[in-house]
């Protein structure tokens, strides 16, 4: 599978990095096991996961989804030398003051991500929001005593937009701190918006990786929710209604159509649209059963033509 270089990093990934949030919500330690193997099996190397996954699911209170991906590295010998593991900090873990992107959080959450991960250093660790109460400067400079001290490799942020972005790395450049070199927005055929203009704009002109999140629209472009009558089919079906109007209708006709012409699934076009897309690196999908990481393989090998993706781009136009 032809690697890619995620943006300055020194990184080589495969086209599609595996999302982690699934893992202690909807599908436990073994179904999780399972398709990591199938993950690996099939020639893909990063996991992205967060402090904060998966404390919405009854029960948790987040660190699960980094326990299980420590277990399944702890249980396979010589698999942490294969993948590249993502985590973030900054999501409210429902503690006082274990939130937010200050220096002595970020301290104090690294050594917690790294313990239940199971591992010396994070290969990639995002900010996981803006934090409007913290300096970038102070926050840039948690990141250089971690990347000094050895615990991370490179730092990335996650829901920045074009001028949160822009400011970030101005100051990065003006302080002598280490910069952002990855970004991870909500970004699919639907959800342009947020992206497409001047944030992909900025991040192609400052050589920055992108990995997308909610790849598939939390499913809804995989073509199996078609009316309310189909949310109830997941646990992810509740956040599904938003797309069900004219415009969804309408990526799902151009999906369908391109992908009859492949011989491919709705999903494996939508993962295929965003591996073409420039100024994107990997899409994030994630899996619960081995069939879709065999989908994942299907998708990466998936080569669009001209017609394919202006039909596509000109259905899903906002």
């Amino acid at each position: 599978m032809k690697k890619r270089s995620l943006g300055r990093t020194g990184f080589e990934i495969a086209p599609i990095v595996f999302g982690g949030n699934v893992f202690g919500w909807t599908i436990d330690e073994k179904a999780s096991f399972d398709v990591l193997d199938a993950f690996v099996d099939h020639g893909f190397d990063a996991i992205d996961t967060a402090d904060v996954y998966s404390a919405w699911a009854p029960g948790n209170k987040g660190g699960e989804s980094e326990t299980i991906i420590g277990n399944w590295l702890k249980a396979r010998p010589g698999m942490r030398d294969k993948v590249k593991i993502f985590t973030k900090v900054g999501s409210d873990m429902g503690v006082p003051g274990h939130k937010g992107l200050s220096e002595s959080w970020i301290l104090q959450a690294v050594d917690a991500s790294l313990a239940r991960l199971g591992i010396e250093r994070i290969d990639l660790y995002f900010s996981h929001w803006p934090d409007l109460h913290t300096p970038y400067a102070e926050t840039l400079g948690a990141y250089d005593k971690l990347l000094k001290a050895g615990k991370i490799r490179a730092i990335g942020a996650s829901n920045l937009d074009a001028t949160q972005l822009d400011e970030a790395l101005h100051v990065a450049r003006a302080q002598n701190l280490p910069a952002y070199q990855v970004l991870q927005p909500e970004y699919n055929l639907y959800d342009r918006n947020s992206f497409d203009g001047a944030l992909r704009d900025l991040c192609i002109r400052e050589g920055l990786g992108v990995v997308t999140y909610y790849s598939l629209a939390s499913g809804f472009l995989s073509g199996k929710y078609r009316s309310k009558d189909d949310l109830g089919q997941s646990t992810r079906g509740e956040g599904v209604g938003k797309y069900l109007d004219v415009r969804g209708m309408r990526i799902l006709a151009a999906l369908d159509a391109v992908a009859a012409r492949h011989g491919a699934s709705d999903a494996e076009v939508a993962l295929a649209w965003l591996i073409a897309r420039e100024g994107v690196t990997t899409p994030i999908a994630s899996a619960t059963k081995r069939s879709h990481v065999e989908s994942f393989a299907k998708a990466a090998a998936l080569a669009l033509e001209e017609r394919d993706i202006v039909e596509l781009d000109q259905a899903s136009a906002p």
